[in-house]
């Protein structure tokens, strides 16, 4: 109803301004016009059609008539009679409001009547004094007939499913949130605002319905409904019933968009002109602990200003935070920004994604999928199918991102399509529409074609306890590209169950690190190298060991070259884990041991041993850890944790550890 009301006093300004009269004398027929006008923008929209269409039996060469009998229709999703409505004004006189022509085109893009359209836009381009704007956006819909032309010769695979009634009613649900092990969607679905005694103060069940049952409610139709959070699991491969998620999160005001990391402790949201707000609308945090959410908080400035910041959508480790923001100084209307979590907790300035990926129009729906390197996202400032469209970009080794690949037809349509996620795994894509539903937005999933899919994620999920207590711990843990020594996810289990979720790309060797104050880090490594599709998921839980004197740990990410004692460059992350932990707990002293299998002979097993060790406490002693806190000793094949019989037993007893001796 906006796009309708901004045309009119669009068309109003050029009668008045341009023209100075009207294309008819006929004082009866203007006077049906003006009445219809004002019936109009009092959201009588009955009467003023009526009025309207008498203007016209008053005189049919009137022309404004008609053109907001268009606009009407247009706005009604009734496009046949509105390009019909266009049409007539244009045979009475093709030069009375040139406006018109790119009007027309833009429902016949709609109607996916795209040859037509270009006619159209053509000549609204060989009309007189049209602004420099009018001219860019005209040619920019030419190359979106010619793109939409092409793309719906070569269809792209789409086949959406309707995730059904326990997850989808007869309200409209959007903006679906998986997390990475894919049992648990959190959804946001608009319902009607309820009175003092708790009932609906409406019986329409979306807006739009509502419009349409009552066209004088126009302008107080947002007012009557507002956003909630619902709560789904995923149980023997079907989703449950979906649940309000309550409070602190849901109020009664409007709560929506979005965005849980990978093992959905967090939560980033939108929320508008609440007290502690910023701006109109501003991006809120709420934590789950113990399976609670906290009470949300606004994440402040520089995220939040003054203006408008909405869509978050936050890196599986939680560390960057993508939204959109209408701030002045983006390239457009809405631009996508990003904003890294700083050490003390708040987030720095924003950056804009740069002009491959904004543009002079609105981008929106930021999807950062769960390998921190693919973004999905929607704009209507690309040449497309017409509206919004959905595109996906890659991050480059060096940071910037690669240009935007629109994800073909008939996914993106002449519609807008906005609230694309992608599963971790790759191979699953949700979004929300109502191109196949009669009672609002639905949510559908889909299988994604191979081309517009991510790098597949697997995942390792686990418990963190105390190995004497069995009580669970909150510990930080991080998964580290071996070959990089780059940090790419992060995560701290929950304080109360211990639970731990961390995303694994495909194609890399990795450490993980487990790490708590008081207690001995653990670590273990994992290789998905050469894995170029989804693996399955780790699964495992971690025994933490209190620092005491006898207490022992594998330091996994050790390496070394078959029959060498040198240190292999991939061992860098393990040594430098070892020495935060000596600088952090300067009093231990702490024996280094070596283990071979038992291949070759036993002297020659101790001494190799022996040299492995003595080359990790050379390292440390090198990095300024005091020679009399560090003793070594090779043990040869003599204290095996594994058989010697298998390769996976030998590989375990191939080993260096450290002890605690005081």
């Amino acid at each position: 109803m906006r796009t309708f009301i901004v045309i009119l006093s669009c068309l109003i300004s050029f009668t008045i301004t341009a023209q100075n009269k009207y294309s008819t004398t006929n004082k009866k027929a203007i006077k049906f016009y003006e009445d219809a006008l004002m019936a109009l923008n009092q959201y009588d929209f009955p009467k003023g059609t009526e009025l309207l269409q008498k203007a016209i039996k008053s005189d049919e060469s009137f022309i404004e008539p008609y053109i907001v009998l268009a606009e009407v229709n247009a706005d009604n999703s009734k496009f046949d009679d509105a390009i019909n409505y266009y049409k007539k004004a244009i045979e009475i006189d093709p030069e009375f409001f040139p406006g018109v022509y790119l009007s027309l085109a833009k429902l016949e893009m709609k109607q996916s009547e795209f040859e037509p359209a270009k006619d159209h836009i053509e000549k609204f381009l060989l009309s007189k004094n049209i602004r420099v704007e009018k001219q860019s956006e005209a040619r920019k819909l030419i190359e979106s007939c010619d793109f939409a032309i092409n793309a719906m010769e070569n269809p792209v695979p789409f086949n959406p499913v309707n995730l059904g009634d326990s997850i989808n009613s007869k309200y409209s649900e959007y903006w679906p949130s998986v997390t990475a092990d894919g049992s648990t969607l959190v959804i946001t679905r608009m319902l009607p605002v309820k009175d003092e005694n708790n009932k609906f103060i409406t019986e329409a069940n979306t807006p739009e319905e509502l419009f349409i049952s009552n066209p004088m409610a126009a302008n107080k139709v947002f007012e009557m409904f507002q956003e909630d959070f619902y709560v789904s699991y995923k149980e023997n491969n079907h989703w449950k019933y979906a649940l309000n998620i309550g409070k602190p999160i849901n109020t009664n005001q409007s709560e929506g968009a979005q965005s849980l990391t990978s093992d959905g402790f967090v939560m980033y949201f939108t929320a508008c002109n609440r007290p502690n707000g910023k701006g109109r609308c501003d991006i809120y945090k709420s934590v789950q602990v113990g399976g609670y959410w906290d009470e949300p908080l606004n994440i402040g400035s520089p995220v939040n200003t003054s203006s408008w910041e909405s869509q978050p959508s936050v890196s599986p480790d939680g560390k960057t935070l993508y939204f959109i923001s209408d701030r002045a100084s983006g390239y457009g209307g809405k631009d996508i920004w990003m904003s890294n979590l700083l050490p003390n907790g708040t987030w720095s300035i924003p950056q804009n994604l740069g002009e491959k990926i904004n543009t002079p129009g609105d981008e929106q729906s930021p999807f950062i999928h769960a390998d921190n390197q693919t973004l999905y996202f929607s704009s209507n400032g690309k040449a497309g199918m017409g509206g919004s469209d959905l595109y996906k970009t890659s991050r480059n080794t060096d940071g910037s991102w690669s240009e935007p690949m629109n994800i073909g037809y008939p996914i993106n349509t002449t519609y807008d399509e906005i609230g694309l996620i992608v599963s971790a795994k790759g191979d699953k894509a949700y979004f929300s529409s109502d191109r196949f539903a009669n009672h609002g937005r639905d949510i559908f999933e889909f299988d994604l074609y191979q081309e517009a899919r991510p790098i597949p994620v697997s995942y390792l999920k686990g418990i963190v306890y105390d190995s004497e207590t069995k009580n669970k711990l909150a510990a930080h843990i991080e998964l580290i590209n071996l070959e990089t020594k780059e940090v790419i996810m992060q995560a701290e289990s929950d304080k109360i169950s211990g639970k731990f979720l961390i995303c694994i790309p495909a194609n890399n060797d990795y450490a993980l690190n487990v790490s708590k104050e008081n207690y001995l880090f653990y670590s273990d490594n994992f290789s998905l190298k050469g894995i170029f599709e989804y693996s399955n998921p780790f699964l495992k839980d971690v025994e933490l060991n209190p620092i005491k004197p006898g207490q022992k740990i594998i330091l996994r990410n050790i390496f070394y070259a078959k029959d060498s004692y040198e240190l292999e460059d991939k061992s860098i992350t393990e040594l430098t884990k070892l020495l935060d932990f000596l600088n952090n707990n300067p009093a231990l002293n702490i024996e280094i041991s070596g283990h071979t299998d038992n291949s070759g002979s036993n002297e020659y097993n101790v001494t190799l041993s022996e040299k492995r060790a003595l080359s990790v406490v050379n390292y440390l002693i090198k990095n300024n850890i005091s020679k009399t806190r560090l003793s070594y000793k090779g043990y040869g094949e003599s204290q095996p944790v594994g058989s010697n019989d298998t390769e996976n037993g030998r590989a375990n007893n191939r080993r260096t550890e450290i002890m605690i001796l005081n």
